[in-house]
């Protein structure tokens, strides 16, 4: 199933704080992405947060996929985690009535 996760902001982190992770926290992205467990990634244009397309078995595997990430496992960042479906509206355009 695919995931959306929009990272949230966490108030008392500082900017210093991500930098002393910064490289592991790429290199582990980096692995999940060549492993197809992270599809996609982006930040959002109106704000330094990130957005992420996973996919996973579950909410609860995405969550621990997620952990995997520094900046997660050491609560610089934390995600809201959204399981998607795909559209049905489609459907509609093919019944005959």
């Amino acid at each position: 199933m695919k995931i959306l996760a929009l990272e949230k902001e966490l108030k008392k982190v500082r900017t210093s704080d991500f930098k002393k992770y910064a490289n592991e926290e790429a290199k582990v992205l980096w692995k999940l992405y060549i492993e197809g467990t992270v599809r996609e990634f982006y930040f959002r244009k109106n704000e330094n947060l990130a957005v992420l397309i996973l996919e996973a078995k579950s909410k609860q595997a995405a969550e621990k996929t997620l952990m995997q990430l520094p900046f997660v496992s050491r609560k610089l960042i934390e995600f809201e985690i959204i399981p998607l479906k795909s559209y049905p509206g489609f459907a509609r355009l093919f019944v005959h009535n």
